[in-house]
């Protein structure tokens, strides 16, 4: 799961979806004509990223992004514009047969698999490209599998000579996990890059297997020119027979790096010569070209925006004296103007919708309510005399906030809006890392801060499970606000190990209701993404989750 402030969110994007780019067209549902994609051309993405990794093991890719262009895993996407996105088998037969209580997973592949060399992809290579993703010096990628799988916690890679004794591959199409404890979600876990082949003979510089992996999906690399240029052409040998989660329509891809965001979103706007097939990589449209951008109908209809996206939330630190009282959490939730925060993100229509949950639209058990129903602008009579009847007179409070500007307007919005209710706010700036370690460490010496978070995989434990339960406040854990209840512990835990989708959503449906009455947090707005894409470009559209385009599916007209 990410933790996304608005400042950062070009870094998180890039982070998070090498070259997805974030958009859904305004003016076309789906952000372009899907009949009017043809295949062939070359697809160019511009990207401010210096370097680009499709290391498996390195990777913290969304399903819909680059790296599952060139690899494929057991698992995949398949995203529309207006549902949530939907689990697939890839490699695999099917999404996984479950015993065992949950606990184990079989996996089967289908006949007939190929790398680009024409060699086949056997279950043994995807144990292998797992394994590796425990070594110390491939770190940094999605980590989900490494607590799950028995004995995943003292591993330390394939390098050595040590395998990992539950991950079975009794022949080449079988593959079996054996997990610690039951896990509904395993399904979306499979999805990860770390799920993709890696024959063994091809590892033999692991440090730069990113820059040319074997690649097992439509594409391989052609060349690589870290600060300049990724290219990537056809693998002769991937059948879309066996793929219904990538479409393969490019010749090529052109990955432009290392440019700067204003360039990108200034030529993308000018739209011409090979940038009508080009499109940003979570270069978002900046408040400033607003104006130019929605004055131009013909650069208008390229702007695709996401219907949702991260929650941006308002945190409090139920550890501190004066927000120990969950009826004075509850009367900030009638003080705060969220349709103030609403505008200084940039409006309805770029900077977010007005929420009220704490699951995002687009994963499934997200449920519209509104426990509170406060005006958007907030009710500060309502506040005082809910804070009257707590006891509670000259609240002081202190607001942690990045030192960028528009994480300064949001908190100065919220800072107004409480300073209506009668509370003081003071607003402590501070850079990105020192506000992660205060907001995250041991000694949490704030009130209030504003955060983002999007979860990696389209499941409601993403949204839940990091922010609100007990085990992770504190040591770098993201539970910010150092919620703590242990029946809603246990409830994570049940609804963690249901594989129901249907009663997990269920399950998680009600987790959200239950810690919202303790008021931890404030739901601010589901922040919309805006990117721009070229004339040319089409099937390029934002779901409601992920808030990126599935490059998987992007194709171009003639």
């Amino acid at each position: 799961m990410k933790r996304i402030t608005r400042a950062v969110a070009v870094a998180a994007a890039l982070a998070l979806a090498v070259a997805a780019c974030n958009a859904n067209n305004q003016s076309t549902p789906g952000g372009g004509d899907t009949a009017a994609a043809e295949a062939g051309g070359t697809f160019h993405v511009l990207s401010t990223s210096k370097e680009i990794s499709l290391d498996p093991a390195k990777s913290q890719n969304l399903g819909t992004s680059t790296i599952h262009l060139v690899l494929r895993g057991l698992t995949s996407w398949k995203t529309s514009p207006d549902k949530a996105a939907e689990l697939v088998p890839d490699l695999a037969t099917d999404t996984g047969q479950v015993t065992d209580g949950g606990k184990t997973w079989t996996y089967k592949l289908k006949s007939g698999l190929k790398y680009a060399d024409g060699s086949p992809i056997v279950a043994a290579d995807i144990k292998y490209g797992i394994e590796r993703s425990f070594a110390p010096e491939l770190s940094g990628g999605l980590g989900y599998h490494k607590s799950l799988l028995v004995g995943g916690d003292k591993y330390t890679g394939p390098y050595k000579g040590a395998q990992l004794a539950s991950i079975e591959t009794p022949d080449d199409t079988t593959i079996v996990f054996k997990l610690n404890k039951p896990f509904g979600d395993w399904p979306w876990v499979v999805s990860m890059p770390a799920f993709s082949p890696v024959p063994k003979a091809a590892d033999k510089d692991p440090a730069h297997y990113g820059e040319d992996p074997v690649a097992s999906g439509p594409y391989q690399v052609k060349s690589y020119a870290p600060g300049s240029k990724l290219e990537l052409e056809r693998n002769p040998n991937w059948d879309k027979a066996t793929d219904e989660a990538r479409t393969g329509l490019p010749d090529a891809i052109v990955i432009d790096m290392g440019l700067q965001p204003d360039v990108v979103n200034q030529r993308l706007i000018a739209d011409a010569g090979d940038d009508k097939f080009a499109a940003s990589t979570g270069v978002s449209v900046p408040a400033a070209l607003i104006p130019t951008v929605t004055g131009n109908p013909a650069v208008k209809s390229r702007v695709a925006t996401s219907p949702s996206g991260a929650l941006q939330y308002l945190a409090m630190n139920t550890k501190r004296p004066a927000l120990a009282n969950p009826e004075v959490r509850k009367a900030i939730q009638y003080a705060v103007d969220k349709q103030a925060v609403q505008v200084a993100e940039g409006g309805p229509e770029y900077g977010g919708e007005i929420a009220t949950t704490l699951i995002t639209p687009g994963i499934e058990g997200q449920e519209k309510y509104d426990l509170y129903q406060a005006p958007p602008q907030g009710d500060p009579d309502k506040a005082k005399s809910m804070l009257a009847a707590a006891g509670v007179s000259n609240l002081n409070l202190v607001m942690a906030a990045e030192n960028l500007p528009t994480n300064l307007a949001v908190a100065q919005a919220i800072q107004q809006g409480l300073k209506r209710a009668g509370i003081t706010v003071t607003i402590r700036p501070l850079d990105y890392e020192p506000l992660t370690d205060l907001i995250t460490g041991n000694k949490p010496d704030f009130d209030l801060t504003v955060s983002s978070w999007l979860p990696d995989f389209p499941s409601a434990l993403g949204n839940i499970q990091p922010l609100f339960a007990s085990s992770e406040a504190g040591n770098g854990g993201y539970n910010i606000s150092r919620y703590s209840n242990p029946a809603v512990d246990t409830a994570i835990a049940a609804a963690t190990a249901e594989s129901d989708r249907t009663k997990a959503a269920g399950l998680w449906t009600a987790i959200d209701k239950q810690i919202m009455a303790d008021a931890p947090v404030v739901p601010l707005i589901y922040a919309r993404n805006a990117f721009l894409h070229g004339s040319k470009v089409q099937n390029f559209y934002l779901p409601p989750y992920p808030p990126y385009p599935n490059v998987l599916i992007t194709g171009l007209s003639k």
